[in-house]
C-alpha cells in the first residue's frame, strides 16, 4: 500500500480498517433495525421514512457526529414529514468525502414470492434478507461504519467525512436530495461525492452516467357495461392493451440506438404497473390504466418520446371510439456525465484496487440515483457499491462481507 504521508498514514488507515472488521456484529444489528423500520415510499402507499430517520438520528448523535436534520412536510407520510439527515466528522482538511444514501424503499410486491417476512430481517450465512437490505440500507450501514471506526480508533483522516441520508429517492427526490441541495447547500467546490446505490458483485464497476427517466400512464376511456352484452359497452381494457402493445413495439423500433457505455446499452421501455379497472369479473371496464417505465439513452430527448406517444393516440381513438390520455408521472433528462478522470473517480478506483484487488471500469446505467441531482448542479459524483443486484426483487438481501468491504473502500478514500 502506498499512501501520501508514508508509514504513519498506512498505520493509521490499517487501524481503521481493522476496527471496521471488528464491527460486524454492530453492522448486523444496524441492518436489522433499519429493515424493521419499514420505510416504503408514500408514493407507493407506504408509511415513509419517519421511523428509520428517527432511529438513525439517534445512532449518529450517539456516535458524536455533528448531525443536522432537515424535515420536509408531506401529509401522506407517517409523522407528516420526510426526514433528511446530514452528519459530518472533521478531518485534517475542510474538503469532504460525501457518502450519500437514501432512506426510502419500494414495496415488497407479491409477498407469496418471499421466503420470509420482508420486514423481519433474516440472516443466513453472509446474507441478511429483507426489503431495503441492499437498496439502500447496505450503503447507510457502510457509511456509519466508516464514521464509527474513525471515532473508536481516535484517528483523524486527511479528508473530512460527510454523510447524507435522504428521503424519496425511489419516487423522484422531491422531498429529499433536491430540497437538501437547493436549500441547505451542504456541498462545496472540491468535495468528493460517492453514491453507493449501484454496482457489481465483485465491485469492479463505477457508474459515471445515467439515462433519462420517463414514467407515464396510459388512461383509456371507453364505456362500462355488463360482460354478457359487449355490444352495449366499449371495453377500455382491450383497447388499452392493444394500444400499449403497439406503443411498446413502436418505442423500441424508433429509439433503437446502442451506446456501449451503458448497461444495458439500449433504451428500455417497460409496461409495469396496472391499476384495477373493475372489482368484479362480469363487468366490462370503462376505464383502464397502464404505466410505463422508460430509461432513455442521452442521445434522445424525453420530448421526442412523448411526441411519438401522443402521435399514436389519434389512430386508436378513431379506430376504436375511445379516448386516450397520457399523463407524465415523472421525467428527468439525463445530466452531463461525471468525468472518468475526475478526482473522485480516480481516488475511488485506487481505493477499490487497494482493498479489493480489482481494477474498476466506468460506465453508465439505466437506474436513477441521487448522483443525477449532483451532476445537474455541476458536481461530479461517482456511484459505486458491491452488490448482487437484488434490489426491488423478492428475497432481497445484502451480504455482510459487502457492507464491511465497501466501508473499507470509503475509509481508504479518506486517507489517499
Amino acid at each position: 500500500m502506498s499512501l501520501k504521508g508514508g508509514t504513519f498514514v498506512v498505520n493509521e488507515l490499517n487501524k481503521v480498517l481493522k476496527r471496521i472488521d471488528e464491527l460486524k456484529e454492530y453492522a448486523v444489528e444496524l441492518l436489522k433495525e433499519l429493515i424493521r423500520a419499514k420505510a416504503v415510499n408514500p408514493s407507493f402507499g407506504g408509511p415513509g421514512e419517519y421511523r428509520r430517520g428517527k432511529y438513525l438520528k439517534e445512532v449518529l448523535s450517539e456516535l458524536g457526529l455533528k448531525v443536522t436534520s432537515y424535515d420536509v412536510k408531506d401529509e401522506r407520510a407517517e409523522g407528516g414529514i420526510r426526514p433528511n439527515i446530514i452528519a459530518t466528522l472533521k478531518g485534517q482538511e475542510e474538503r469532504k468525502l460525501w457518502l450519500v444514501s437514501h432512506l426510502d424503499t419500494v414495496p415488497e410486491g407479491d409477498r407469496g414470492l418471499w421466503s420470509s417476512d420482508p420486514y423481519e430481517p433474516l440472516m443466513i450465512g453472509d446474507k441478511i434478507y429483507g426489503r431495503g437490505s441492499e437498496d439502500n440500507c447496505q450503503a447507510i450501514v457502510s457509511s456509519i461504519l466508516v464514521a464509527k471506526a474513525l471515532i473508536d480508533s481516535n484517528i483523524t483522516p486527511k479528508l473530512s467525512l460527510g454523510l447524507i441520508m435522504a428521503s424519496d429517492e425511489e419516487a423522484g427526490s422531491k422531498y429529499g436530495i433536491e430540497r437538501v441541495l437547493d436549500e441547505l447547500k451542504p456541498v462545496n467546490k472540491g468535495d468528493l461525492i460517492v453514491v453507493p446505490d449501484a454496482g457489481e458483485p465483485n465491485g469492479d464497476f463505477i457508474e459515471v452516467a445515467e439515462k433519462s427517466i420517463l414514467w407515464f400512464k396510459v388512461i383509456t376511456l371507453g364505456k362500462q357495461g355488463h360482460a354478457s352484452l359487449p355490444s352495449e359497452a366499449l371495453n377500455a381494457h382491450r383497447v388499452g392493451m392493444k394500444f400499449c402493445l403497439a406503443l411498446d413495439a413502436l418505442l423500441h423500433e424508433r429509439f433503437n440506438a446502442v451506446d456501449p457505455l451503458f448497461i444495458p446499452p439500449t433504451s428500455t421501455f417497460e409496461p409495469t404497473r396496472k391499476e384495477e379497472n373493475v372489482g368484479n369479473v362480469n363487468t366490462i371496464p370503462g376505464k383502464d390504466v397502464i404505466y410505463f417505465d422508460c430509461r432513455i439513452l442521452p442521445v434522445y430527448k424525453i420530448n421526442q418520446v412523448l411526441r411519438l406517444i401522443n402521435d399514436l393516440k389519434p389512430y386508436f381513438e378513431k379506430a376504436y371510439g375511445v379516448k386516450i390520455k397520457i399523463e407524465v408521472v415523472q421525467k428527468a433528462e439525463a445530466p452531463p456525465p461525471t468525468d472518468p478522470n475526475s478526482e473522485v473517480v480516480v481516488r475511488l478506483k485506487r481505493a477499490i484496487k487497494i482493498v479489493k484487488g480489482v481494477e474498476a471500469k466506468v460506465g453508465g446505467i439505466g437506474g436513477g440515483t441521487f448522483a443525477a441531482s449532483f451532476r445537474r448542479r455541476g458536481y461530479g459524483a461517482a456511484v459505486w457499491s458491491t452488490v448482487d443486484k437484488t434490489a426491488h426483487k423478492p428475497n432481497e438481501y445484502c451480504k455482510l462481507s459487502n457492507v464491511i468491504g465497501d466501508a473499507k473502500v470509503f475509509a481508504t478514500m479518506l486517507f489517499l
